[in-house]
């Protein structure tokens, strides 16, 4: 329900609320970069080194496809047990990680934080949609996003910390204690009314959605990397993944309660936006994926002033994020996505001229540009997707919006990593070489970024019936 209170700021009314939704999110962001920096830790004490690549793959694996199961779920049952239920299962995951006695088991226990995560993040901003009203939602996906801004630096920075002076391990171990005051701030300030009804979970559609989509994501993940894409597991994987999802959309149509609703894939604001989100996940993987690697690789950087130049573009997400408000209730969320994927192209085309004698300074700027378009696109189609539908549908398009995100990331990985892969194929490694590659890589963000606007041109200009713009949140939360 939305509360009295119409200023947003942790004075507010609402703000020990914001401060649980914040700490939540915080988990995930600082647990996505903080593992980065002790991968040479966890392999000289594990072994594994051809393994540690399926640390990142399982967890985002697990992330992806739990999320639109997880919304449907917070729709049925709301999103304070659901977000619990993912805290939960992150401190399990979490717990195991630092007692892992090899890479193979500290793989699996990464799979259980990852589940956690997927309800994590979805949950964090569906409830920040139903306790806020339209003109307060962009200045709080602001608040959300500097969590990820913070994190670019403390992540990294404590990554390198234990690994150096303590051990891997306290990586996961410091989760312990996060997780204890993310969910004692979650029970303790926030409360929602809500009206229990009988529901029928779709078990079915749940279990092919995540095999179907774990299936995909895993072949888009490891294609080019651990088999060829034109080999038995490259298609059978493929293959096998389009066959479940294919059985879904059939169990779909016959559930009482499908996970993912016909009505998603029909509303036009929508599907544009979910299709906008896909080129928000693939620029952002692509740049996060090679950006750092450039700047050391080309301009010969540290490790740590390349991170700084990454950090740049979670700097300007929250800054245009927390803006966005003004502009959508002024302009609309079509005109503000437009402006916001025109920023994100500029941005990219940036990163397309950068060089062997470039600055990182311009690389950082080139960061920032594209994370302050980034953040006008992402934010008002998030916005729009939720203020088109009541409590009881916001997590399912919450969601989809959220999961479309990850697609985008599984299938930027793919994409750019068959461009870097192509480029070097073609010569020597040297560093002319790996600059002609990277250059191929932002090139290929641009392009994405451009069909993003299209996708962003699809919304509709005025709401139809489906798509009413309302002042405010709802007061009820039906389930």
């Amino acid at each position: 329900m939305a509360e009295g209170s119409t200023h947003v700021g942790f004075r507010s009314q609402r703000g020990p609320t914001l401060i649980s939704l914040m700490l939540s999110m915080s988990l995930v962001a600082i647990d996505s970069t903080i593992i980065a920096t002790a991968v040479p830790s966890v392999v000289a004490d594990l072994g594994g080194f051809g393994q540690f690549p399926w640390l990142f793959s399982v967890y985002l694996l697990a992330q992806a496809v739990s999320v639109p199961i997880y919304g449907k779920l917070a729709d049925q049952f709301g999103r304070k047990p659901i977000m619990l239920v993912g805290i939960g299962l992150f401190l399990a995951g979490s717990i195991l990680c630092a007692t892992a006695w090899s890479m193979l088991a500290l793989i699996a226990f990464r799979t259980l934080q990852g589940l956690g995560a997927g309800a994590i993040q979805p949950m964090s901003m569906t409830i920040a949609g139903d306790i806020y009203t339209l003109q307060e939602r962009g200045r709080v996906q602001g608040y959300l996003a500097s969590v990820w801004g913070a994190s670019a630096v403390i992540g990294p920075t404590l990554g390198g910390v234990f690994s150096e002076y303590l051990s891997w391990r306290w990586i996961f171990i410091v989760n312990i204690p996060l997780c204890a005051v993310a969910a004692w701030a979650l029970i303790r300030n926030f409360r929602e009314q809500v009206v229990r009804h009988p529901h029928r979970i779709d078990y079915a559609g749940s279990a092919l959605l995540a095999l179907g989509c774990s299936l995909l994501i895993l072949g888009l993940l490891e294609g080019g990397q651990a088999w060829a894409w034109i080999s038995a597991p490259g298609v059978g994987v493929i293959v096998a993944g389009v066959a479940l999802m294919a059985l879904f959309v059939l169990v779909q149509r016959r559930a009482a309660e499908p996970i993912l609703p016909a009505w998603v894939l029909r509303r036009r604001i929508l599907v544009a936006g979910n299709l906008a989100a896909l080129g928000v996940g693939a620029v952002l993987i692509g740049l996060t994926s090679y950006v750092p690697t450039f700047a050391q690789r080309v301009l010969g950087t540290s490790p740590l002033v390349a991170g700084f130049a990454l950090a740049a573009l979670t700097v300007g997400w929250p800054i245009t994020s927390s803006q966005s408000s003004k502009a959508y209730l002024r302009i609309g969320f079509r005109a503000t996505a437009l402006i916001g994927s025109a920023v994100t192209i500029l941005g990219t085309a940036l990163t397309a001229m950068l060089g062997a004698h470039s600055s990182v300074a311009l690389v950082g700027f080139s960061c920032f540009v594209v994370g302050a378009g980034l953040g006008f696109v992402a934010a008002p189609i998030l916005i729009a997707a939720q203020n088109t539908v009541g409590w009881a549908e916001r997590g399912v398009v919450t969601a989809t919006n959220m999961f479309s995100r990850s697609i985008g990331s599984a299938l930027g990985v793919a994409f750019f990593g068959a461009i870097a892969n192509a480029s070097l194929r073609s010569g020597p490694s040297s560093v002319p070489a790996f600059a002609r590659a990277f250059h191929h890589v932002f090139i290929g963000a641009a392009v994405v970024a451009v069909l993003m606007g299209l996708a962003a041109a699809m919304m509709p200009h005025t709401a139809s019936k489906h798509d009413a713009v309302t002042a405010l949140a709802p007061d009820a939360a039906q389930a």
